[in-house]
């Protein structure tokens, strides 16, 4: 099949079937006399693999692993469950780590009382200084008068 069929079967964009190639993820495919790729099923189970790999949040480097292993099926699966596991851990702190950025979030916009941009406590936030609590310009110059 061309190019185009593979990315159609697989699930997996015609460009990113050439990266991969190109990476070394998947084997070059063979060109036929029209100078067109030809790919085979392995060759879409491959991207298959590589693409619910890449849905599942694993790293190019993991999925190199993970084929590697896949394709010594006399191997124990210790190796296979220890990436998962090291991967799980990773996707859980992420997790935790949006979950604590929402939580910001919402208390920033809460915190919000509309007005003008030089007051906005949003953008007083990203600044990491409280838009606020900071004099404006002209009650400063006010003072010093």
């Amino acid at each position: 099949m061309k190019i185009g069929q593979a990315a159609a079967a697989s699930g997996c964009h015609l460009e990113t079937i050439r990266y991969y190639e190109r990476i070394g993820l998947l084997t070059k495919a063979a060109r036929g006399e029209n100078g067109y790729r030809e790919y085979g099923t392995g060759d879409v189970d491959r991207l298959r693999f590589i693409t619910r790999g890449r849905e599942l949040g694993f790293s190019l480097d993991e999925i190199r692993s993970l084929l590697r292993l896949a394709e010594n099926a006399d191997l124990a699966c210790d190796e296979v469950d220890q990436l998962a596991r090291e991967h799980l851990a990773a996707v859980q702190a992420r997790i935790a780590e949006l979950r604590r950025m929402a939580k910001e979030l919402e208390r920033t916009i809460q915190s919000c009382v509309g007005g003008s941009c030089s007051d906005c406590s949003i953008l007083g936030a990203l600044q990491n200084t409280p838009r606020r609590s900071r004099p404006s310009t002209s009650s400063a110059l006010q003072r010093q008068a």
